[in-house]
C-alpha cells in the first residue's frame, strides 16, 4: 500500500496553495505549521512573509483565509493575533486518515520509505575480547540496536559492524599463559554457558597478569609472543582464536539477555583490519597527509593543541612500527566505503572518545576517503550516572558488571508483574518480568538524548507510574483486555460521526507517527520516538477515562471507539519495537 499523507502535509498544501494565490511571491514559502494548544494547528509564517512584502500582517492572514478551502480536510480557519492561522481539522479527516493507516496490509501504519535510501555502516556494541562487559556497554549497544531498527523501517540498507576488542599486546600474555597451561580452557562450546565462559576468561586472566607481573622470564616470552601474533604464526594465531571464541559464547549471552540480535558475521573486530594497516600508512604518508615525526607516522591539526601550545598529532604508526587505534580504525574508513560502498559512516561511540573520533574522520577526508558524498559522524553518548549523579559503581568502587544490572532490573520488574498479575502462571510471569525489565533499561537509556548523562534508577524505571516503558507496557495491554471483552464486536472506523475532545487529540497524534519516525530516523535520535510513545499512552489514558469503551451509546461509537483503541495498540506495538522492546499482551 501506498504511504498515506499526513494531516500536517495536507493542511500543509492547503495552505500553501491559499499563500501563492495571495502572494504570487511566496510560492513555495514555508506557512511555518505547528500544532497548538489554541487550535488543532497554527501557522505563523504570515508575519515573516508580510514584513518581507511590506504588508500589514493581519489583513494578509484574511486574505490567505478567504482562498482556503474548506470541507474535506480542514473544518475551520481563523486570523489571531497580529496574523496568525488558527485551524481546525475535520473530525472526519481525522478519522478518515487513521482508516488509511489501520488498513496498512504492510503493517507500516502508513509510514513512508525513504525516497532515497541510501548504505549506513553502523559501527555499535563493542565489547573486548576476553574482558567482562559493564554499564558502559550498555549504551552503544542499546542506542546502535534501535538506530538500526529506525533505518531499516525506513528503508536504509544498513551494515552492521561491532568492531570489538580482539587485538594487541594483552593477547600475548594470555596467549603465552594458556600456551603453558593448555588444560585452562578445554571443553565444548556447546556444554559452556556464556556466565561460564567468561568466569573460565576471567580467572585465566588474572593468572596471566600475576606470573606477568611476578616472573620476568615468562614476561619476557609474553612479550615475544606479541611479535608472533602480528606476524600471523599459525600456532599463535590459533589459541588466540579460542579466545575469540570462548568471549563470543559469552557476548551472545548478555546480547540475548538484552534482547538484541547479534550476528557472527557482523562481529568485524580490529584484527579484521590487520592486513590493510601497512598499505593504509603507505597511502597517508605517500600522500603528504601523514608525516614521519621522532620515528612515529602522524598527523598533525592546527586547532588541535596540547596544554604546553604544541600540536596534538594523531599517531598512526609507533617510532617502534607499532599499530595503534587510528591505524585501525582508518582502515576500517577505507573497508567500508570501498567495499561496503557506504554512504554514511555512524559510530555509537562514547563522547568521551570524541577528539579521537574528529582526528581521525578528517584525516580520513585530507585522505579523500570521505567526502561530500561520503559522510562520517559519532554518535557520541553520555554517561552512565549512579543515584548520587556520579559514574556508576558498585560499592566497592568496582565498575558494575552489565550481567548483574541486567538481573537486577529483570528481578525488580518480575516482582511488579506478580503483584499486578490475573491469572499469569510462574512461567508467564519470569517472561514477562523479562519483557519489562529489560524494556525499562532500555527504555531509560533511550528516553534520554544520546548526549545527555542519565541516572540508573531501578525503582523509577519499573515504575508504573511517570514515563517509562512499564506505563507503555501496561497501557497496551490493557487495550488488548478491552479487545478481548468485545468478543464478537470488531473495530471498525466510522467518519461520519463526531469526535470527542479526547478522541480527536489521540487521533491527532496518531496521525503523526510517520513524521515522528522519519524525523527520529534522519537525526538519529531515539529519544523523539520514546516521547511521542509516551504522549500517545498519555493521551490514550485522558481518552479511556473520559470516553466509554464498550458502553458508549451506539454501536457505531463502540466499533469507532474500539477502531481508536486497536491503532494507539498497534502504533506502540510498531514504535516499541524500533526500540528494541517487546509488548506483552498481558501484564
Amino acid at each position: 500500500m501506498a504511504s498515506v499523507t499526513s494531516l500536517s502535509d495536507s493542511v500543509q498544501q492547503h495552505l500553501a496553495s491559499a499563500l501563492s494565490a495571495t502572494l504570487p511571491e511566496a510560492a513555495g514559502a514555508d506557512p511555518l505549521l505547528r500544532r497548538s494548544d489554541r487550535a488543532d494547528f497554527q501557522a505563523n509564517g504570515i508575519l515573516a512573509l508580510a514584513k518581507k512584502a511590506k504588508a500589514n500582517p493581519r489583513e494578509l492572514a484574511t486574505q490567505v483565509v478567504s482562498r482556503v478551502v474548506t470541507g474535506d480536510v480542514i473544518e475551520d480557519v481563523e486570523v489571531s493575533g497580529p496574523g496568525f492561522l488558527n485551524i481546525t481539522i475535520a473530525d472526519r479527516a481525522i478519522t478518515g486518515n487513521l482508516a488509511a493507516r489501520y488498513a496498512d496490509e504492510a503493517g507500516r501504519l502508513g509510514v513512508p520509505y525513504a525516497e532515497q535510501p541510501g548504505t549506513t555502516v553502523i559501527d555499535y556494541a563493542q565489547p573486548n575480547v576476553a574482558k567482562e562487559m559493564h554499564v558502559g556497554h550498555l549504551r552503544s549497544a542499546v542506542i546502535g540496536d534501535s538506530v538500526v531498527q529506525l533505518l531499516e523501517f525506513t528503508g536504509e540498507n544498513v551494515v552492521r559492524r561491532h568492531h570489538i576488542g580482539d587485538w594487541g599486546t594483552q593477547f600475548g600474555m594470555l596467549i603465552q599463559y594458556l600456551d603453558e597451561h593448555p588444560h585452562e580452557l578445554d571443553h565444548k562450546e556447546s556444554e559452556v554457558s556464556g556466565e561460564e565462559a567468561m568466569s573460565n576468561l576471567d580467572r585465566l586472566y588474572k593468572a596471566a597478569r600475576k606470573l606477568f607481573d611476578a616472573n620476568e622470564e615468562f614476561k619476557t616470552r609474553a612479550r615475544r609472543r606479541v611479535v608472533d601474533l602480528q606476524a600471523g604464526d599459525p600456532a599463535t594465531l590459533a589459541t588466540w582464536q579460542k579466545f575469540v571464541d570462548e568471549s563470543k559464547i559469552y557476548f551472545f549471552s548478555v546480547f540475548e539477555k538484552l534482547d538484541m540480535e547479534i550476528r557472527d558475521a557482523d562481529i568485524v573486530g580490529e584484527s579484521g583490519y590487520n592486513d590493510m594497516l601497512a598499505e593504509t600508512c603507505r597511502l597517508l604518508e605517500e600522500s603528504g597527509v601523514a608525516v614521519r615525526s621522532e620515528g612515529a607516522l602522524c598527523v598533525f591539526f592546527e586547532d588541535i593543541k596540547g596544554p604546553d601550545g604544541n600540536p596534538v598529532p594523531l599517531i598512526v604508526q609507533k617510532s617502534d612500527g607499532g599499530y595503534g587505534y587510528a591505524a585501525t580504525d582508518l582502515s576500517a574508513i577505507r573497508d567500508r566505503v570501498f567495499n561496503l560502498k557506504a554512504n554514511t559512516l555512524l559510530y555509537v561511540v562514547d563522547a568521551r572518545q570524541a577528539l579521537h573520533f574528529r582526528m581521525v574522520f578528517e584525516t580520513a577526508r585530507r585522505a579523500g576517503w570521505l567526502n561530500d558524498d561520503v559522510t562520517a559522524v559519532q554518535l557520541a553518548f553520555g554517561t552512565v550516572l549512579g543515584k548520587d549523579g556520579k559514574p556508576f559503581k558498585t560499592r566497592e568502587g568496582e565498575t558494575v558488571r552489565l550481567v548483574d544490572l541486567l538481573d537486577e532490573a529483570i528481578d525488580r520488574a518480575s516482582a511488579v508483574v506478580r503483584e499486578k498479575a490475573q491469572d499469569l502462571s510462574e512461567e508467564e510471569i519470569a517472561e514477562r518480568g523479562a519483557q519489562v525489565g529489560i524494556g525499562a533499561v532500555k527504555y531509560a537509556d533511550l528516553s534520554t538524548s544520546a548526549n545527555r548523562d542519565y541516572k540508573f534508577d531501578l525503582d523509577q524505571m519499573v515504575s508504573l507510574n511517570g514515563d517509562t516503558s512499564v506505563y507503555l507496557q501496561y497501557a497496551y495491554a490493557r487495550i488488548q483486555s478491552i479487545l478481548r471483552k468485545a468478543g464478537e464486536v470488531r473495530p471498525a472506523a466510522h467518519p461520519e460521526l463526531d469526535l470527542a475532545d479526547a478522541e480527536r487529540a489521540l487521533g491527532l497524534h496518531l496521525d503523526s507517527f510517520a513524521e515522528t519516525v522519519r524525523e527520529a530516523a534522519t537525526e538519529y535520535a531515539p529519544h523523539k520516538l520514546a516521547a511521542y510513545l509516551y504522549q500517545l499512552a498519555s493521551l490514550y489514558t485522558s481518552f479511556y477515562d473520559k470516553c466509554p469503551v464498550l458502553k458508549a451509546e451506539t454501536p457505531a461509537q463502540v466499533e469507532n471507539r474500539l477502531f481508536l483503541c486497536d491503532i494507539t495498540a498497534r502504533t506502540l506495538h510498531q514504535g516499541m519495537a524500533l526500540m528494541g522492546i517487546r509488548t506483552p499482551e498481558k501484564l
